[in-house]
């Protein structure tokens, strides 16, 4: 990819995206889920306009927790990926291997040293770190499972001359609204 590209960051949706990061993932060129898809359906409601998404395994992204018949889809997906953008490298990964969370961020820019960023879930905590390269990311959840405020992502905003992160939290829903995927809970 060349020019200035956005790519939407999420991860943590355990089977149900919300709508209102589905519309936001549709403004952008790509999209990155860092794992605990959920289903199949997750990743099929994410239509970013240029077309790419990418996605990495999560702890809970087995067999028994994704429905029936959805598991050479399970089966398919990376423990990691990465993907080339202008001005550098962004890697994925879920982060349940980066050990615990006090030095998680610290192990991922060690493994991951030469990429520009690191996107990770697997906490549900919302948090940008961009306090030495590698960037570590974490887009909290996306979907309905411990939001801890609201289901939220990140807007990576890549180009050659340089890289800004958008965080975006949506307010709890009241009640269920209809959303991509299925709730599995």
């Amino acid at each position: 990819m060349t020019g200035g590209v956005r790519v939407a960051l999420l991860a943590d949706t355990h089977g149900r995206v919300d709508e209102r990061i589905v519309e936001l993932v549709a403004q952008c060129d790509c999209a990155v889920h860092a794992g605990d898809i959920g289903a199949a359906a997750v990743l099929d409601a994410l239509r970013p306009r240029g077309g790419v998404v990418l996605a990495v395994r999560g702890n809970n992204d087995v067999p028994d927790k994704w429905p029936a018949g959805e598991g050479d889809r399970l089966q398919g997906l990376p423990w990691e990926a990465s993907l080339e953008l202008p001005g550098g490298r962004l890697v994925a990964v879920h982060g349940d291997r980066a050990g615990p969370g006090r030095t998680r961020h610290a192990w991922l820019r060690r493994a991951y040293a030469d990429a520009r960023a690191v996107v990770y879930g697997h906490s549900h905590q919302l948090s940008c770190d961009q306090a030495q390269v590698p960037w570590v990311l974490n887009p909290g959840a996306a979907g309905g499972t411990r939001t801890f405020g609201g289901p939220s992502c990140l807007i990576l905003h890549a180009s050659d001359a340089r890289w800004r992160v958008e965080l975006r939290r949506f307010e709890p829903l009241a009640r269920p609204r209809r959303s991509a995927g299925t709730d599995r809970r």
